[in-house]
């Protein structure tokens, strides 16, 4: 699966492309669209242009973006929804769907706190993506939803599979130990966190739902 993730901005839109399999992340390429100066309307369709581009170069199979977080000045908070739009519409134009995150979202994906600052978001990318050197900030962000996007894929699939096997289904051991170990086609990228497994099959981060199992009619570790 490839992942487009995208940091939107007026003046700098960030934009990084993951490959995710198994348990693999692989770094494919990031990068920055500059909207320069000028009126408004022509920036934004620099933006929207310049995504869609991304988009048609490197065939994503879904894009995340991060949300609009509402700044001290609300001039500023208007200017960057209008950014965030353009590149939500070059994305859709292009088939994509798209999921949104918020920065704290992202952080906690990435470093494990939802506080962390830039230059931790930084650091961990780049190590969790293998990278030589530091990507840029706003290059980071947008590895980073990308990144975030990929995790939360990996407990759609794990719940999923948590909650079939909660109702009984066959395959459903097959289905929750793969999606937990890595042994399906697309499987999951391991996530530290403690367990959580309510009665409604709803599942939270935990590497070992990969131990779980039926006791009496109930998932147990």
């Amino acid at each position: 699966m490839i992942i487009l993730g995208i940091d939107p901005g007026l003046r700098t839109t960030g934009f990084g492309v993951i490959h995710k399999h198994g348990h693999k992340l692989r770094y494919i390429a990031s990068g920055t669209i500059k909207s320069g100066e000028g009126e408004l309307p022509a920036r934004l369709k620099v933006i929207l242009d310049g995504v869609a581009e991304v988009a048609a170069t490197y065939k994503p199979d879904c894009a995340a973006i991060e949300k609009v977080f509402v700044n001290v000045n609300p001039q500023s908070t208007l200017l960057l929804g209008q950014a965030r739009g353009a590149a939500i519409c070059a994305l859709v134009s292009n088939g994509l769907p798209v999921a949104e995150y918020s920065p704290t979202q992202l952080k906690q994906a990435v470093v494990g706190t939802g506080r962390a600052a830039k230059s931790q978001v930084q650091e961990m990318v780049a190590r969790l993506l293998a990278l030589p050197g530091l990507p840029g900030t706003d290059a980071a962000d947008a590895l980073g939803v990308a990144i975030c996007h990929a995790h939360c894929q990996d407990m759609v699939a794990i719940a999923g599979a948590a909650h079939a096997l909660l109702q009984g289904t066959k395959p459903a051991r097959r289905s929750l130990r793969a999606a937990a170990t890595g042994i399906a086609d697309d499987p999951v990228v391991p996530v530290t966190g403690s367990r959580t497994v309510r009665s409604t099959g709803a599942v939270a981060t935990a590497i070992e739902l990969g131990s779980l199992r039926m006791r009496r009619g109930r998932l147990v570790g």
